[in-house]
């Protein structure tokens, strides 16, 4: 096993290396980048009053916009293009940008946001409680409403519980989650209906004046919608896979010698079902986890006004903020291949007879 860690841990750095690469030249290589969007908007302020200061970039700020004089020019003189390509680095060439990257990388240096006035790292510390909130509450939520659902469902397969539940099942699936978002809002946080829930943040305003038992109330009823969202919108498929499983070991021929010995069906069903029943969906765990973690949580940030990650790197995206667009790249592809590895240590220890060694020759 001690080998297999090894390997698994060197195969880390050409998987990162690789995403890196394919997405640095990619995403470098689109229109509308910082440079662009820089002459842009230095442009516009010419065009509508060239005495104003604007005060929306943190990277190039109005004092440094001073030096120069636009005044009266058609187009922006080549020094000051050259100008605001040093400043994002854009006079050198990609290649050297990308190696000058993963130079700072391995020191775990992100550098700064473009447009922030504050550094990737402090930004990812700054968003990050938020979507650790979202990502764990309702990772655990899931889990348990599906695992304890598709057991009941397995074992009752073909009765009306199984039916009906099915039912809703596929209903809850249907439903994306940023839609289903939406409706709570109308119903339930001031919409058309009642005003029950708040609709903004994850604490009220006065939050740190409050006793310890009011803070764990306002959080936890800040919660509410978004993990309502999350959870009906993420059960449905973890639901039918541990049915699935739990139904596909039940019908094996172990199972019948198992009830032939006189175990009672609790016995057979948690003490030899259940273990084997298991690993399909410790195997899953990862890519349901980072699903919920990063992929599902821009949508729900986003119409829920919650300052997390998804939206972080949904806004870094379009405003073109490559160094926290390629800092959280680097940090949420590391973690989730750390985690992937972590999910295959758990796969044995629910079941020793699986040796990875042997399976890799």
């Amino acid at each position: 096993m001690g080998s297999y860690i090894l390997r698994r841990l060197l195969l880390i750095i050409p998987t990162l290396l690789g995403i890196l690469i394919i997405n640095f030249f990619i995403i470098q290589s689109a229109p509308g980048g910082p440079v662009e969007q820089m002459i842009a908007s230095i442009q516009g302020e010419q065009a509508g009053d060239t005495n104003r200061t604007s005060g929306s970039s943190g990277a190039f700020e109005s004092s440094q916009r001073n030096n120069f004089d636009y005044r009266g020019a058609q187009g922006l003189p080549p020094e000051v293009v050259l100008e605001i390509k040093k400043l994002y680095g854009f006079d050198k060439p990609m290649h050297v940008r990308f190696f000058d990257m993963l130079t700072s990388y391995i020191r775990f240096d992100f550098g700064d946001s473009f447009f922030r006035n504050t550094s990737v790292i402090d930004l990812i510390l700054e968003k990050m409680p938020v979507t650790i909130s979202l990502g764990l509450w309702s990772t655990l939520l899931i889990y348990l409403i599906s695992i304890p659902l598709g057991i009941a469902k397995a074992v009752s397969h073909g009765s009306r519980f199984d039916i009906y539940s099915s039912f809703f099942v596929v209903i809850a699936n249907a439903i994306p989650s940023f839609l289903l978002g939406i409706f709570l809002i109308v119903i339930f946080s001031g919409g058309s209906f009642f005003d029950w829930f708040p609709l903004r943040g994850l604490t009220s305003p006065g939050f740190d004046e409050m006793t310890w038992f009011e803070k764990i109330k306002d959080y936890f009823w800040h919660l509410v919608l978004p993990l309502a969202a999350y959870t009906i919108g993420g059960f449905a498929t973890l639901t039918m896979l541990t049915k699935n499983s739990f139904l596909d070991e039940i019908n094996k021929q172990y199972v019948t010698t198992a009830r032939a010995k006189g175990l009672s069906e609790n016995q057979v069903l948690y003490k030899h079902v259940f273990r084997n029943a298991m690993l399909i969906i410790i195997s899953s765990f990862p890519a349901a986890f980072l699903s919920i973690f990063i992929t599902g949580s821009l949508l729900i940030e986003v119409i829920f006004s919650l300052d997390g990650l998804g939206l972080l790197g949904f806004e870094s995206v379009l405003s073109r903020d490559y160094p926290v667009v390629f800092g959280t790249l680097f940090i949420f592809t590391l973690f989730g291949l750390v985690i992937k590895l972590i999910s295959d240590l758990v796969y044995v220890l629910v079941d020793p007879r699986i040796d990875f060694e042997s399976s890799q020759g």
